[in-house]
């Protein structure tokens, strides 16, 4: 077998109209909402099973390989489904129109819920669905975790290390502040050098190359708003939901671009309109600078998506199979979990009002006990707060 066909997909599969491309993945943008299962499953739905453009060995393999990649792992699943089908041109049609539609829709409803004086309803919903946000962030980290411990291994060493890892994230989430990322990167790291030899530990070590920018990223809000998108899209393992305790810290303390109320809303956005998670980063550049902001927080957070694959999709057979990028996401995808679970706590703890607290208790028990979806999640406590606001009872 040559050996560019030992490497994976080199060449795409037969050419798809770049028309079909941008329709057909600009359908998904429109109505995917649900988050990355639901992404996935219209995906698969229209690639495999509907027009027969991949085969399901195909297209799994794909979600194996961006699943190792950080950033928005559907967005990601979304480009590479695209290449495949029509090459380069297509994987940025296909992205930016999977990626596009769900942008306006936020940055439309951003204009909104961070009016400086929104109507009373819009002020309720916004609280009510953020009450349901630190929820939502133990969902996430709930489901992740079962995939992640099988990652692990049966060895008590390997699972030992998995809990400190854990650990570590969900202490970092609320104590390191914009250090998260480098807690992330160690913990990866770690893993790197007891599952591999010291001499191969050097070339783990450079992913830490990315961290080195934030001094070049800070000067004016444009800068910073570069720095912590990068990091949204560059440096977030173990999902969308990352963003929020990569973003929050920065958004509402580092910065001061909106309060933590304001945040939840964001994350809240995030998560009700279709198109992927981290779109919530489009809210902060908004908050940051308005519309120009929000575009450019979202361009920013996407391109390295659009770069790692196109890039590294010829080689993402070969990367799957990469002892190194395994044990890299063996501590880092860990740490990512704690640190999604943990930026729970500072979230609940920055609710302000006392009816948001039995709408927490509401979500936990519709979205955890009952095993309901996010979005209905989302919507059912804003409907709350509609009501609360309707009955002046917002404080």
């Amino acid at each position: 077998m040559p050996p560019e066909q030992e490497e994976g997909p080199a060449a795409p599969a037969p050419s798809v109209p770049l028309r079909v491309i941008a329709t057909q993945w600009g359908r998904i943008g429109i109505t995917g909402f649900g988050g990355p299962p639901a992404h996935i499953a219209l995906l698969r739905q229209l690639c495999v099973q509907r027009r027969g453009w991949l085969s399901a060995e195909e297209f799994e393999d794909g979600i194996a390989a961006t699943s190792l990649l950080p950033g928005p792992a559907s967005t990601q699943l979304a480009i590479f489904c695209a290449w495949r089908l029509a090459g380069p041109l297509g994987a940025i049609v296909g992205g930016a129109c999977f990626i596009v539609p769900g942008l306006i829709i936020i940055l439309a409803l951003s204009v909104l819920f961070l009016a400086k004086a929104p109507p009373s309803w819009v002020t309720g919903a916004a609280a009510g669905a953020g009450a349901a946000v630190p929820v939502v962030a133990v969902g996430a980290a709930v489901g992740l975790m079962p995939a992640s411990w099988r990652r692990a291994g049966n060895i008590t060493a390997a699972r030992a290390r998995w809990s400190c890892y854990l650990v570590a994230g969900g202490v970092a989430a609320n104590l390191a502040g914009e250090f998260l990322v480098a807690v992330l990167l160690a913990c990866g790291l770690v893993e790197c050098y007891l599952r591999r030899p010291p001499r191969d530990a050097p070339e783990a070590g450079r992913l830490l190359v990315p961290l080195a920018a934030k001094a070049g990223l800070t000067a004016g809000v444009f800068g910073s708003l570069a720095w912590v998108a990068l990091k949204v899209g560059a440096l977030s393992f173990g999902g969308g939901f990352v963003i929020i305790p990569l973003m929050q810290h920065d958004a509402v303390h580092t910065y001061h671009w909106m309060t933590t109320a304001q945040f939840l809303s964001a994350v809240a956005l995030g998560q009700v309109t279709p198109g992927p998670v981290v779109l919530t980063t489009a809210v902060v550049g908004y908050a940051a600078a308005g519309l120009a902001g929000g575009a450019v927080a979202a361009a920013i957070a996407f391109a390295p998506s659009f770069i790692f694959v196109l890039a590294g999709g010829p080689h993402f057979d070969r990367f799957r199979r990469s002892t190194t990028a395994q044990a890299f996401l063996n501590g880092a995808s860990p740490a990512a979990i704690g640190a999604i679970a943990g930026a729970a706590v500072t979230l609940g703890l920055g609710l302000t009002q006392y009816w948001q607290v039995g709408v927490l208790a509401a979500a936990a028990a519709w979205l955890l006990l009952l095993r309901r979806g996010v979005v209905s999640t989302i919507l059912g406590a804003a409907a709350i707060g509609i009501i609360v606001a309707l009955a002046g009872g917002l404080s």
